[in-house]
């Protein structure tokens, strides 16, 4: 489990690729001592394994379903990556809950300044835009960020001048290709409100419950 806050700036060393997958080498200032075999580090908003380290780098194997569902296919020796590990039991919990597992990928359509801020408006596919909400949160490439307005295929964010200095933010145009990760408790509600409300799980759990609805979750709050 991850916050969506950055720690550190990483860089790519070199990529071994094969068919359908690859290890990278990440160098990092994050402390080395702190690191271990085994260890969970979401690269780009992407949790991946720690299968070797040193000081000042770490390397991870990246599977053909990563590939497939982030950007992570198209980095290159020298680029740059947000860097966050595992949250650990006790720390302060200043972004969102992010499960570093990556739901699909997005395109920056627009940079724009506004004051001390830049907007970004990011397209991402119609059929992910229904976990998205305006004030709502997001992890855009591991950052944890606020979202401003949506449409039916975009949304939109803004970027204080620290969160731009401290992220790959800093070096995103029209085009860049972003990994997207919604917010896990919408996605959650989702699952319960099509949960087939004759089953007998459901039932033995709370035979009186009726199941979930919309009208239940107004009740009790959630909306």
């Amino acid at each position: 489990m991850f916050t969506g806050l950055i720690e550190d700036l990483g860089r790519i060393d070199n990529i071994q690729r094969r068919s359908n997958s690859f290890k990278l080498k990440v160098l990092t200032f994050l402390p080395s001592q702190e690191i271990s075999l085994g260890d969970s580090i979401a690269v780009n908003g992407i949790c991946l394994t720690v299968v070797h380290h040193s000081p000042g780098s770490f390397s991870a194997d990246v599977s053909p379903e990563t590939m497939h569902s982030s950007n992570i296919g198209s980095l290159s020796g020298g680029d740059v990556v947000n860097l966050e590990r595992a949250l650990r039991l006790g720390d302060r919990f200043g972004g969102h809950m992010v499960s570093g597992h990556i739901d699909t990928t997005g395109t920056v359509v627009q940079r724009v300044q506004d004051d001390i801020a830049v907007r970004f408006t990011v397209e991402i596919p119609p059929a992910f835009m229904r976990y998205v909400i305006s004030k709502g949160s997001i992890a855009i490439d591991g950052i944890s960020l606020t979202v401003n307005t949506v449409t039916d295929t975009t949304l939109s964010v803004a970027i204080i001048p620290h969160s731009l200095a401290k992220t790959t933010l800093q070096h995103y145009g029209v085009g860049s290709r972003v990994n997207i990760e919604t917010d896990m408790l919408g996605r959650y509600i989702e699952k319960l409100l099509s949960y087939p409300q004759d089953s007998s799980d459901a039932a033995t759990a709370n035979p009186e419950s009726g199941g979930l609805s919309i009208a239940k979750l107004a009740e009790n709050g959630f909306f």
